[in-house]
């Protein structure tokens, strides 16, 4: 069962992507050019060592459009900031504004849609 919860102001800035999450107490949601819904979360891998020992990133869930709920696909993009601790890589990557973290987002699709071509037409050359 899900609950309202009153957005807190004071826990950050909810126009960047890890203000909103701090400020909702939820991840943000965002709607695709492709018609579906995608909510953002920031994950963290092993890197290297030293200052850019861990890399953040965003996966995006894309979630189903008719039906029962649930996730239909995902989107990930790169590492995109680093840091010598996984809080410091997602506190960088948490100061994206949305409108970049929206702007990503355009982008692995068209990615998405452009490999699914080639794909289409691969197919039907063979």
């Amino acid at each position: 069962m899900s609950r309202f919860l009153p957005p807190d102001h004071s826990k950050g800035d909810e126009r960047t992507i890890g203000g909103y999450a701090s400020v909702h107490a939820r991840p943000a949601a965002l709607e695709g050019s492709d018609g579906m819904s995608y909510s953002v979360e920031i994950l963290t891998e092993r890197a290297g060592d030293g200052a850019q020992a861990y890399g953040a990133f965003f996966l995006f869930m894309q979630w189903t459009r008719m039906g029962e709920q649930g996730v239909a696909g995902h989107l990930e993009s790169d590492s995109l900031t680093w840091g010598a601790d996984r809080e410091s890589a997602t506190q960088a990557l948490g100061t994206w504004p949305i409108e970049r973290v929206q702007a990503l987002l355009e982008d692995l699709i068209r990615a998405r849609r452009a490999t699914a071509t080639d794909a289409d037409a691969a197919g039907a050359n063979a």
